[in-house]
């Protein structure tokens, strides 16, 4: 049984985020951030396509691209948190959820 992608993109953002921040390593934070996208879009592929897979990859690397700018403004932490919470509920609503038959 696999986790939930919302799950994943969850743990990519701020796993790779923490690990980043407390091992001092950014590249070891950017691996944790690729290994959990690698693996999303593994299974949003095979669940949902490969049109959606790569729009909720884009979504999940655009996420955190913009974690940066908005760390800025309101923190480093609520930054990840508010893209966290925006990838997972997409994930979540686009490629988790069964799709529903007309």
């Amino acid at each position: 049984m696999r986790p939930p992608t919302s799950v994943l993109v969850s743990a990519g953002l701020v796993g790779g985020y923490a690990t980043a921040r407390f091992s001092g390593n950014r590249q070891l934070g950017g691996l944790v951030l690729g290994a959990a996208g690698a693996a999303s879009a593994v299974s949003w592929s095979k669940g949902v396509g490969p049109a959606r897979a790569a729009g909720l990859l884009a979504l999940y690397v655009g996420a955190f691209g913009g974690s940066h700018p908005l760390a800025k403004k309101i923190g480093a932490w609520p930054s990840v948190g508010v893209v966290t919470a925006g990838t997972a509920a997409a994930a979540h609503c686009l490629g988790d959820r069964p799709a529903r038959r007309a």
